[in-house]
Protein backbone atom coordinates (compact mmCIF):
# COMPACT_ATOMS: atom_id res chain seq x y z
CA UNK A 1 0.00 0.00 0.00
CA UNK A 2 1.26 3.34 -1.12
CA UNK A 3 1.69 6.27 1.52
CA UNK A 4 -0.98 9.06 0.54
CA UNK A 5 0.49 12.03 0.50
CA UNK A 6 -0.69 15.67 0.20
CA UNK A 7 -1.67 16.33 -2.97
CA UNK A 8 -0.21 19.68 -2.83
CA UNK A 9 3.63 18.10 -2.25
CA UNK A 10 5.85 16.84 -5.09
CA UNK A 11 8.98 15.02 -4.32
CA UNK A 12 12.19 15.09 -7.49
CA UNK A 13 15.73 13.47 -7.25
CA UNK A 14 18.28 15.92 -5.59
CA UNK A 15 20.21 17.49 -8.02
CA UNK A 16 23.61 19.36 -7.27
CA UNK A 17 22.02 22.60 -8.91
CA UNK A 18 19.41 21.84 -5.75
CA UNK A 19 22.68 21.99 -2.79
CA UNK A 20 22.67 26.00 -2.26
CA UNK A 21 18.92 25.91 -1.25
CA UNK A 22 19.75 22.73 0.43
CA UNK A 23 22.67 24.55 2.44
CA UNK A 24 20.02 27.53 3.16
CA UNK A 25 18.01 25.06 5.01
CA UNK A 26 20.38 23.13 6.82
CA UNK A 27 22.74 26.41 8.17
CA UNK A 28 19.10 27.84 9.55
CA UNK A 29 17.98 24.68 11.42
CA UNK A 30 21.09 22.97 12.63
CA UNK A 31 23.88 24.33 15.16
CA UNK A 32 26.08 21.56 13.52
CA UNK A 33 24.76 21.54 9.92
CA UNK A 34 25.57 19.12 7.23
CA UNK A 35 28.17 20.35 5.30
CA UNK A 36 27.90 20.66 1.01
CA UNK A 37 30.29 17.70 1.13
CA UNK A 38 27.85 15.44 2.91
CA UNK A 39 25.26 16.50 0.27
CA UNK A 40 27.36 16.19 -2.86
CA UNK A 41 28.65 12.85 -1.40
CA UNK A 42 25.65 11.32 -0.83
CA UNK A 43 24.38 12.48 -4.50
CA UNK A 44 27.52 11.14 -5.86
CA UNK A 45 26.51 7.65 -4.41
CA UNK A 46 22.68 7.91 -4.89
CA UNK A 47 22.04 3.86 -6.13
CA UNK A 48 19.93 4.75 -8.78
CA UNK A 49 16.40 2.76 -7.73
CA UNK A 50 14.60 6.26 -8.42
CA UNK A 51 16.89 7.96 -6.33
CA UNK A 52 17.67 8.24 -2.80
CA UNK A 53 18.70 11.83 -1.92
CA UNK A 54 15.05 13.66 -2.94
CA UNK A 55 13.69 17.30 -2.15
CA UNK A 56 10.24 18.08 -1.42
CA UNK A 57 8.13 21.54 -3.13
CA UNK A 58 5.46 22.66 -2.24
CA UNK A 59 3.94 24.70 -4.77
CA UNK A 60 7.28 24.65 -6.35
CA UNK A 61 9.40 26.03 -3.93
CA UNK A 62 11.79 23.48 -1.79
CA UNK A 63 10.68 22.91 1.96
CA UNK A 64 12.79 19.70 3.08
CA UNK A 65 14.46 17.51 1.55
CA UNK A 66 15.61 13.67 2.97
CA UNK A 67 18.73 11.49 2.39
CA UNK A 68 18.98 7.18 2.66
CA UNK A 69 21.62 4.76 2.31
CA UNK A 70 20.50 1.83 0.83
CA UNK A 71 22.49 -1.40 0.68
CA UNK A 72 22.04 -5.10 0.73
CA UNK A 73 18.32 -4.83 1.60
CA UNK A 74 18.77 -2.16 4.45
CA UNK A 75 18.17 1.65 4.48
CA UNK A 76 19.53 4.22 6.56
CA UNK A 77 17.89 7.84 7.06
CA UNK A 78 20.44 10.28 6.98
CA UNK A 79 18.75 13.21 7.04
CA UNK A 80 15.47 14.48 7.00
CA UNK A 81 14.77 17.85 7.38
CA UNK A 82 11.84 20.61 6.65
CA UNK A 83 12.75 24.26 6.53
CA UNK A 84 12.42 26.56 9.49
CA UNK A 85 9.45 28.42 7.89
CA UNK A 86 7.54 25.33 7.35
CA UNK A 87 7.99 23.23 10.21
CA UNK A 88 4.93 21.98 12.38
CA UNK A 89 2.92 21.78 9.63
CA UNK A 90 3.43 18.06 8.89
CA UNK A 91 5.48 18.04 6.35
CA UNK A 92 8.18 16.00 8.28
CA UNK A 93 6.00 13.72 8.29
CA UNK A 94 5.12 13.49 4.25
CA UNK A 95 8.47 13.13 3.74
CA UNK A 96 9.28 10.38 6.26
CA UNK A 97 6.09 8.75 4.51
CA UNK A 98 7.58 8.99 0.84
CA UNK A 99 10.65 7.36 2.38
CA UNK A 100 8.41 4.43 4.01
CA UNK A 101 6.93 4.59 0.49
CA UNK A 102 10.14 4.51 -1.29
CA UNK A 103 11.53 1.40 0.90
CA UNK A 104 8.49 -0.98 0.80
CA UNK A 105 8.85 -0.23 -3.22
CA UNK A 106 12.37 -1.19 -3.01
CA UNK A 107 11.89 -4.22 -0.85
CA UNK A 108 14.23 -3.02 1.51
CA UNK A 109 14.22 -5.03 4.99
CA UNK A 110 14.97 -2.56 7.70
CA UNK A 111 15.56 0.63 8.06
CA UNK A 112 17.64 2.49 10.83
CA UNK A 113 18.28 6.15 11.85
CA UNK A 114 19.87 8.28 14.71
CA UNK A 115 18.07 10.75 16.50
CA UNK A 116 19.03 13.16 19.10
CA UNK A 117 17.80 12.14 22.15
CA UNK A 118 16.35 15.72 23.00
CA UNK A 119 15.04 16.02 19.69
CA UNK A 120 11.50 14.60 21.16
CA UNK A 121 9.05 15.96 18.34
CA UNK A 122 11.02 13.72 15.74
CA UNK A 123 11.14 11.17 18.04
CA UNK A 124 7.49 11.68 18.39
CA UNK A 125 6.86 11.30 15.02
CA UNK A 126 9.18 8.03 14.36
CA UNK A 127 6.87 6.45 17.39
CA UNK A 128 3.87 7.45 15.54
CA UNK A 129 5.35 5.94 11.76
CA UNK A 130 6.17 2.58 13.46
CA UNK A 131 10.11 2.89 14.16
CA UNK A 132 11.03 1.84 17.25
CA UNK A 133 14.23 2.29 19.96
CA UNK A 134 17.08 -0.52 19.55
CA UNK A 135 20.15 1.29 21.36
CA UNK A 136 21.87 4.76 22.17
CA UNK A 137 25.12 6.02 21.11
CA UNK A 138 26.62 7.52 23.73
CA UNK A 139 28.14 11.17 22.29
CA UNK A 140 26.84 10.51 18.81
CA UNK A 141 26.29 14.18 18.04
CA UNK A 142 28.20 17.87 18.34
CA UNK A 143 26.26 19.80 20.42
CA UNK A 144 26.68 23.63 21.84
CA UNK A 145 28.21 22.24 24.70
CA UNK A 146 29.73 18.56 24.53
CA UNK A 147 28.42 15.91 22.23
CA UNK A 148 24.91 14.77 22.62
CA UNK A 149 23.53 11.17 22.92
CA UNK A 150 21.33 9.75 19.76
CA UNK A 151 18.72 7.27 19.95
CA UNK A 152 18.93 4.12 16.98
CA UNK A 153 15.97 3.44 15.39
CA UNK A 154 14.30 0.72 13.96
CA UNK A 155 11.79 0.44 10.96
CA UNK A 156 10.65 -3.00 9.54
CA UNK A 157 8.30 -1.89 6.52
CA UNK A 158 6.99 -5.88 6.65
CA UNK A 159 5.62 -5.25 10.03
CA UNK A 160 3.90 -2.00 9.38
Amino acid sequence: MSAQLNPAVSFRPMLEADLDAVMAIENVIYTHPWTRGNFSDSLANDSGAGGNCWVMELHGVMVGYAVVSCAVGEAHLLNLSVAAAWQQRGLGREILLYVIDFIKKNKIIVMFLEVRISNTAARALYAQTGFREIGVRRGYYPAPVGREDAIVLEFLPGKS
